[in-house]
């Protein structure tokens, strides 16, 4: 796939917060993947968008006059998050590159990594690119990182390494709500980011530990700033057991080959939260209509198993 230079678009939400728009080589991704740089000290950036936008990012530090990072702090290790991660730690060696401890075996070597994010998403990942190995030593667990101003909080639901960071600029809470877009004239569109294997109880414990710390100013991978995030929190909360329901109703009804499609177009009929669904453009609908089957098949793993009490994750 030819890789096309494109300069960053560069968004201030706060006082020495940045949201740096990513754009890879995919039609319809467009004003989907967020890196987010906060002006310190200390000096960190949240997740870095895919390796394919590497140069995008580094031109946005260049803008912005980022000539040193403290951190990457990374939500979780997904490509479109952190794919960046080893050509963004190799321009700024003073950095040290903070993830749950689950997801930095995958970063020193991302050989697994990269196998199974082809495997999965096929010509995305091919468009996200490749990762590049990270040096051990430049990594610190989520779970022992500790900075004045900064708080982890493990967060899993999207992904079983997901973590959130709680700062003194707000929260960045990567996919732990799912992706929200505000589109204009007051419409907005929200859709759970469940890929399998998921555990709606796990998913529902994150985000009520998050709404237990009041956030106001909530950043997102998928999309922007929200400035009140207890009722975004409560609306994804009120989302997700919507699914639930609908979907345990629809289990069983048709063939396998069949449900996927009935149950994205039915839910995009019945779940509110996807009703401005239709302001998308046509090149970001196919992309959602593939999100959103992925996520509805997270979801039916989920229903399927359930039965007679929710199952654990491992």
């Amino acid at each position: 796939m030819e890789k096309k230079h494109v300069d960053p678009h560069i968004n201030l939400v706060a006082d020495g917060v940045y949201q740096v728009v990513l754009t890879p080589p995919l039609d319809g991704f467009a004003d989907f993947i967020s890196a987010w740089v906060v002006v310190g000290p200390p000096s960190f950036l949240v997740d870095v968008g895919p390796g394919s936008t590497a140069d995008q990012l580094m031109r946005g530090l260049e803008i912005l006059g980022v000539a040193r990072l403290d951190y990457l702090l990374l939500t979780h290790i997904h490509l479109d998050h952190a794919g960046a991660a080893g050509a963004v730690s190799r321009r700024f060696p003073e950095a040290r590159v903070v993830c749950h401890a689950k997801g930095i075996p995958h970063l020193v070597d991302p050989t697994q990594l990269w196998e199974g994010s082809r495997n999965v998403l096929g010509p995305i990942a091919e468009g996200y690119g490749p990762l590049d190995p990270i040096p051990a030593e430049r990594f610190i667990a989520a779970q022992e990182f500790h900075d004045e101003g900064i708080s982890t909080l493990l967060t899993p639901g999207h992904a079983v390494h997901h973590v959130s960071y709680l700062t003194d600029r707000g929260l960045f809470a990567g996919e732990a709500c799912g992706v929200r877009y505000q589109l204009g004239d007051g419409r907005a569109y929200l859709r759970p980011a469940t890929p399998p294997r998921f555990f709606l109880d796990v998913a529902l414990a994150s985000v009520d530990a998050l709404m237990a710390h009041s956030p106001s100013r909530m950043m997102i991978g998928h999309f922007g700033m929200v400035g009140d995030g207890v009722s975004l929190l409560k609306r994804h909360r009120e989302q997700l057991l919507f699914w639930e329901e609908w979907l345990a109703r629809m289990a069983g009804r048709h063939s396998a080959a069949e449900l996927l499609e009935v149950c994205a177009e039915g839910l995009l009929a019945e779940d509110p939260c996807l009703a401005d669904f239709s302001a998308f453009s046509e090149p970001a609908k196919r992309r959602e209509r593939y999100f959103l089957k992925n996520s509805i098949n997270g979801f039916l793993g989920w229903v399927e198993n359930s039965e007679g009490g929710r199952p654990k994750a491992e």
